[in-house]
C-alpha cells in the first residue's frame, strides 16, 4: 500500500507530538519525584519510618534544627546516614544536616569535640549535644533534651556499702552510669553525713546498703521526700539496715527471705541455673513497661508490698505463680513450706508509687514518683545487659527524672531479617535442591529426546 505524501507527513507529525509528550511527561514526572518524595515501608514494624513519638516531637520544635555527623568519605556509610536523617527532614523542613569528613575539617571536630568517626553533633537554639551512634532512639532523645534544657541529677546514696557507679566490678553500677550519661543525665555520689540531698536533685538512688542508717540520715532522706522528690530504692534480701521508718512513711513492705522459681522448664529455656534467679515475662501497663517486649531477670530478690495507702501503687514486675518467698537458708533441697514461713507467689518484685503535689505557678500539675525494688543486682555490670534488664532500669530513671516521653522512644528491633529453620526443614529443602530438582531436569531431558525421536 503507498502512502501519500500528505498521509506520510501526519504519520511523522504523529511521531514528533508523541516523543514530545513522552519527554515531556518523563521530565515532569523526575521534577515531581524531586520536589515530592513518596516512601513506603513495608518491614514487618515500620523499622525505616519515624515512630510517632519522633513525628510528634518535632512538630514541637519551633526553631531550626542543625545536625553534624562526623564521617568518612565512603559513599555507602554516607547513603546510609542520609537515610536515617532525611526522615527527620521530611518531616520537619528546617531540619538541616551535614555530613563532614573529620580528617579534612579537624577545626570543626575539635571544636565539637569529636573523638572518633561516627559522631553526631546536634543543635537547638543555643544548646548542643553529642551523640554517639546514628539511630531514631538516639537522636530524638537528644532533640528532646535539647527542647527542654535544664539539669537532670541523678544523687546516689553512698556510705553505707551501697553499690557503687564507679568501680568496674560485677557487682557496681558504672555501666549502668555509662549509659545514664549518654542519655544526657547527671550522676554525682552524696554522703549523708555531710549534709541533706541537694535541693537541684531529680531523683535520689537508695541501692542495698550494708551498714546500718543513722537515725538522723533517715530522716534527711525523710525531709527529702516530705519535699517531694523523687526516689528510688532497692533493696536485695536480709537487713534493712535501719531503714524501717522510711518504709512505714511510704507504706510499703520489702519481705522477708529470697524469692525462689520452680518453673524448671522455663528455667530450662532461659538457661538459668539457679531456682533464686528470677525471670519475669509479663509487666502491668504503666510508663515503665511501655517498651519492654521480653524477658527481665532478677537475681536474689525479696519481695514488696503496699501496707498503706499514702501513694497511688502500681506493681511493674512480679514473680509467677510457682514462685514463693523462702524464709529458709537457700541450702541443700528448697521446697516449698508455709509452716515454716513460705510466702507462695506471684510476689511483687517491682512497684512504682506516685501521688499529685501541689499545682506549680506555671499550672503544671507535678506529682512525686518513687519506685521501690526487691533486687539491686539486675542493674549491676554482670546481669544490665540480661534480657531487658537494660531497657527497664533506663526506663525507671527516666520517668523519675520526668522524661516520661524518652521511654516511648525505643529502637526498632529487626525480627524479619532471619528465617530461622528447623533440621526437617533445612533437610527437605536440600532434597530438593539436590535430588527432587536434578531429577527433574533429567526427565524432562528424557520426555523432550523421546518425543524428537518420533518425529
Amino acid at each position: 500500500m503507498r502512502l501519500s505524501r500528505r498521509t506520510r507527513w501526519q504519520l511523522q507529525l504523529q511521531k514528533t507530538i508523541f516523543i514530545v509528550l513522552l519527554l515531556t511527561a518523563v521530565g515532569l514526572l523526575g521534577w515531581l519525584s524531586n520536589q515530592h518524595a513518596v516512601t513506603f515501608d513495608w518491614t514487618s514494624n515500620k523499622r525505616n519510618t519515624l515512630s510517632d513519638n519522633s513525628i510528634e516531637l518535632l512538630r514541637t520544635l519551633e526553631h531550626p534544627v542543625q545536625v553534624s555527623v562526623y564521617v568518612q568519605d565512603d559513599e555507602t556509610v554516607r547513603a546510609a546516614v542520609e537515610e536515617i536523617l532525611q526522615r527527620y527532614q521530611r518531616k520537619k523542613a528546617d531540619f538541616n544536616y551535614r555530613l563532614i569528613n573529620p580528617d579534612i575539617d579537624f577545626e570543626s571536630a575539635q571544636r565539637d569535640g569529636v573523638e572518633r568517626y561516627g559522631q553526631i553533633v546536634i543543635r537547638y537554639q543555643n544548646n548542643k549535644e553529642n551523640v554517639a551512634s546514628l539511630s531514631e532512639q538516639n537522636i530524638s532523645s537528644a532533640l528532646l533534651r535539647l527542647s527542654r534544657p535544664g539539669t537532670r541529677k541523678l544523687v546516689f546514696i553512698k556510705g553505707h556499702g551501697e553499690k557503687s557507679i564507679t568501680d568496674s566490678g560485677n557487682t557496681s553500677f558504672s555501666k549502668l552510669a555509662g549509659e545514664l550519661e549518654r542519655k544526657g543525665l547527671t550522676l554525682d555520689s552524696h554522703n549523708l553525713l555531710l549534709g541533706e540531698i541537694p535541693q537541684d536533685t531529680s531523683a535520689a538512688v537508695i541501692t542495698s546498703p550494708q551498714r546500718t542508717y543513722l537515725d538522723g540520715e533517715v530522716e534527711l532522706i525523710k525531709q527529702y521526700l516530705d519535699n517531694g522528690g523523687n526516689l528510688l530504692w532497692m533493696m536485695d534480701p536480709g537487713q534493712m539496715q535501719g531503714l524501717e521508718p522510711l518504709a512505714e512513711s511510704l507504706g510499703i513492705r520489702f519481705m522477708e527471705g529470697t524469692l525462689i522459681d520452680n518453673n524448671i522448664n522455663l528455667r530450662r529455656t532461659l538457661r538459668i541455673q539457679h531456682a533464686a534467679m528470677i525471670p519475669v515475662l509479663d509487666y502491668n501497663a504503666h510508663a515503665l513497661t511501655e517498651n519492654i517486649e521480653y524477658n527481665t531477670l532478677f537475681p536474689f530478690s525479696r519481695g514488696v508490698e503496699q501496707i498503706a495507702d499514702q501513694f497511688q501503687s502500681t506493681v511493674i514486675a512480679r514473680s509467677l505463680p510457682k514462685s514463693w518467698s523462702e524464709s529458709g537458708p537457700l541450702e541443700d533441697e528448697i521446697a516449698f513450706a508455709s509452716a515454716d514461713g513460705d510466702v507462695e507467689g506471684p510476689i511483687a518484685i517491682v512497684m512504682a508509687l506516685e501521688k499529685a503535689l501541689a499545682a506549680a505557678a506555671d499550672g503544671e500539675q507535678p506529682s512525686q514518683r518513687i519506685v521501690v525494688v526487691g533486687d539491686s543486682d539486675f542493674m549491676a555490670n554482670n546481669y544490665l545487659g540480661t534480657g531487658a534488664n537494660l531497657a527497664l532500669a533506663m526506663n525507671v530513671f527516666n520517668w523519675l527524672a520526668g522524661d516520661d516521653a524518652l521511654i516511648a522512644i525505643e529502637p526498632r528491633r529487626t525480627p524479619d531479617i532471619q528465617l530461622q529453620l528447623d533440621d526437617g526443614e533445612v533437610m527437605l529443602i536440600g532434597a530438593g535442591f539436590f535430588l527432587v530438582l536434578p531429577a527433574g531436569l533429567i526427565l524432562t531431558g528424557i520426555v523432550i529426546w523421546l518425543r524428537r525421536r518420533r518425529r
